[in-house]
């Protein structure tokens, strides 16, 4: 069971003009990934427009990143898009042939109409004997349809039958974020904050690690503030507010501005959006001038970490 921590960037799925998966494009953001020395990789998340994709293609796309990753890093993935029961364990048991090193369940799937507890403790436990025991799991409250936050209860759950190794906790709130990293202490599952206004004390808090959208921006910010912050204290605090205010941007038009981003650096050649089709930049005045102040407060930053 491998340990799930650190800087897991949420992967963008890049395409081409046609509307099919860039697969090249694809490998150029994991090398990418890579070489600013990320932790794991979250695959065929909400970032990957995983709504947006087939079965086939959230198969294929997770089984690539495997592939490409070489054992590297950690690979998870979710894909799991389904209300339906008999659909949820379709997916996931696809999923979890494609050699991932763990598969991530979304928390609002297991209570679909909001009903509560009783409602996910069945779900729950209908996947987890449907799905291979050896696999381990992850647990995301990703925020489309809605945001389902989990439970004290169901947390603890979750974390004492061993299975799970990850929370990717969009709560977005320091004090729920303490709060459990404590309630998983001597279990497997580590927490991971999704929120940068939060990223600083709650790696502070005990947080292992950060899973936020700007990772597609400059992780190499987010691996130096939670492996090395304690080399320079001052610089850590400076830098966690760059990271946070330069996160705000998320609102404008993302998924798509972080492809334009990457478009401008050559990772790959189309900003094509599934999730996404309005032109952001004339529909965001002044994201141009944002995305190049992002380039140069991150090259500014690197350089203050590199002296």
């Amino acid at each position: 069971m491998k340990k799930i921590d650190g800087i897991v960037p949420v992967m963008l799925t890049p395409f081409t003009e046609q509307n099919d998966v860039d697969y090249p494009g694809l490998a150029n953001l994991i090398d990418w990934y890579l070489e600013n020395k990320v932790d794991a990789l979250f695959a065929v998340c909400q970032s990957s427009e995983m709504q947006f994709l087939t079965l086939e293609e959230r198969v294929a796309v997770a089984r690539f990143v495997v592939d490409h990753v070489k054992g590297r890093v950690p690979v998870i993935a979710s894909g799991h898009i389904s209300d339906d029961l008999g659909a949820q364990i379709e997916e996931l048991s696809a999923m979890a042939q494609t050699g991932i090193d763990a598969l991530v369940l979304v928390t609002n799937h297991l209570d679909p109409q909001k009903t509560g507890s009783d409602t996910f403790f069945s779900t729950l436990n209908s996947l987890l004997e449907a799905l291979p025991a050896s696999l381990p799991l992850g647990l995301y409250e990703c925020p489309a349809p809605y945001r389902r936050l989990l439970s004290d209860e169901e947390l603890t759950y979750c974390a004492n039958t061993g299975r799970f190794v990850v929370l990717k906790d969009v709560s977005c709130d320091l004090d729920t974020v303490t709060r459990r990293v404590k309630l998983v202490q001597d279990t497997p599952l580590n927490i991971i904050n999704a929120n940068a206004a939060i990223a600083f004390p709650a790696m502070k808090a005990g947080s292992r690690g950060f899973s936020g959208v700007f990772t597609n921006f400059h992780p190499e910010l987010y691996v130096w503030l939670y492996h090395h912050h304690q080399e320079n204290p001052a610089l850590a605090d400076e830098l966690a507010d760059f990271l946070s205010l330069a996160a705000v941007t998320e609102t404008l038009g993302y998924p798509k501005n972080a492809k334009i981003y990457h478009q401008r650096r050559g990772t790959f050649d189309s900003i094509h959006c599934r999730v996404n089709k309005d032109d952001v930049l004339e529909k965001f005045w002044g994201l141009t001038v944002i995305l190049d102040q992002i380039r140069h407060g991150t090259a500014h930053y690197q350089k203050k970490i590199a002296q």
